[in-house]
């Protein structure tokens, strides 16, 4: 293998030519990317960024000493065999990494709407949070949580409107995400629940039941959708993202895929799994590059996300599609520090939310990756280490 292009400039392009390299690749890598600039982290975007704290978030990395040939500005159009097509021309290639993320969701309509995916998009956004502005955000997920909080610090007042019944109804489900509701209120955001918006349109939003609700900003964060349209009509199977198996391998030949856009097999969880998460893009890229040199290599982790809102660090580890039941630690209504556990039909952890315990984080994800059983009186009592709750 002589040349291997990297598809994506994100963090996960950027830690596979890392990976490559560690691995003892030494032939030549491309690694292009749609965007004009240098390879940067999206967390910080949805906080520190629309805060004023940093104006860049340039990925720590020496790409001039991994040897790589960046090319940016750059999109993939299409893929043959051994051919990546761009917009700057055909890329030949030995081996291939699909790093190409995942896009925002836009909602109908003729009036401006803002997203939050790029730096371009976090510092226009920001550029619009000002003292008295009236901000209107879609979607009570975790980047519209951090928006809210942000808009809400510089002044602005804030409503969010969310289709379903809680926030974070998606990612939680709506008894777990429901705790989160007060946060809203005490930062004096207009929390509408149960809301759909038919239109986006110029002023304001226009909503399925009828009314209107004008806006100065209209920010819509209602979900991604994996970046593969460049994919079809290609030998690399396409559904929910790009399809790869526990190793990270493609339908295609020297092909692997990493980050938002790969749809892979876990083992642990025993079903497909697609993780929007900065923690996929960090660690999926290792296991791809072992799989494209030829390595014995298996993606099979604990998935893990974290979020800053409303003053608190909301953190996430597991799967909760696999439980049967969800557990609190601590009282969320009188409690500033709780967390939440979904519990498997034999008392095994599934997957933690916490709230401002981050040792219980730490613990759980060991837990939830050792698959002990658990004694569920002392897993309820918050002055007990999750260590101390598994059964011998």
């Amino acid at each position: 293998m002589d040349h291997v292009v990297v598809v994506g400039a994100g963090l996960a392009g950027v830690r596979s030519v890392e990976a490559l390299r560690a691995h003892g690749f030494a032939g030549r890598i491309t690694l292009i990317g749609e965007e004009p600039h240098r390879p940067y982290d999206r967390p910080p975007l949805s906080k520190a960024v629309l805060l004023g704290q940093t104006d860049s978030t340039v990925v720590d990395s020496d790409l001039e000493a991994l040897d790589v040939r960046l090319r940016l500005g750059v999109a993939a159009k299409g893929l043959r065999d051994g051919v990546v097509e761009t917009t700057e021309g055909e890329l030949d290639y030995d081996g291939l990494v699909i790093a190409t993320g995942a896009s925002p969701v836009r909602l109908r309509g003729e009036g401006p709407q803002h997203v939050l995916r790029t730096i371009d998009d976090a510092l226009a956004l920001r550029a619009r949070l000002v003292p008295g502005a009236r901000i209107v955000v879609i979607g009570a997920g975790w980047i519209g949580a951090e928006v809210a909080t942000a808009a809400a610090k510089a002044g602005c007042e804030v409503i969010v409107i969310e289709a379903a019944e809680a926030p974070l109804a998606v990612a939680l489900g709506a008894a777990a995400g429901g705790h989160t509701v007060p946060w809203y209120e005490r930062a004096g955001v207009d929390l509408r629940l149960g809301t759909m918006v038919g239109s986006v349109d110029l002023g304001g939003v226009s909503l399925m039941s009828g009314g209107r609700i004008d806006a100065d900003v209209i920010l819509t964060c209602v979900g991604v959708r994996p970046a593969v349209d460049w994919l079809k009509g290609s030998a690399v199977a396409v559904e929910d993202g790009v399809v790869v198996d526990e190793h990270l391998r493609t339908s295609l030949a020297n092909v692997v895929a990493v980050g938002d856009c790969a749809n892979w097999w876990s083992r642990r969880f025993g079903r497909r799994m697609r993780v929007e998460h900065w923690d996929t893009a960090l660690g999926a890229p290792d296991t791809a590059a072992a799989t494209l040199l030829g390595e014995v290599a298996v993606y099979d982790p604990v998935p893990y996300f974290w979020s800053e809102q409303f003053g608190h660090m909301v953190q996430f580890a597991g799967h909760r599609g696999t439980a049967e039941r969800m557990l609190l630690r601590g009282d969320p209504h009188a409690d500033e520090k709780w967390a939440v556990c979904w519990l498997t039909a034999d008392d095994r952890l599934a997957a933690i939310l916490t709230v401002d315990r981050p040792r219980d984080l730490v613990q759980g994800r060991r837990v939830v990756e050792g698959g002990q059983r658990l004694d569920v009186t002392r897993l309820t009592d918050p002055t007990v280490t999750l260590r101390d709750c598994i059964m011998a």
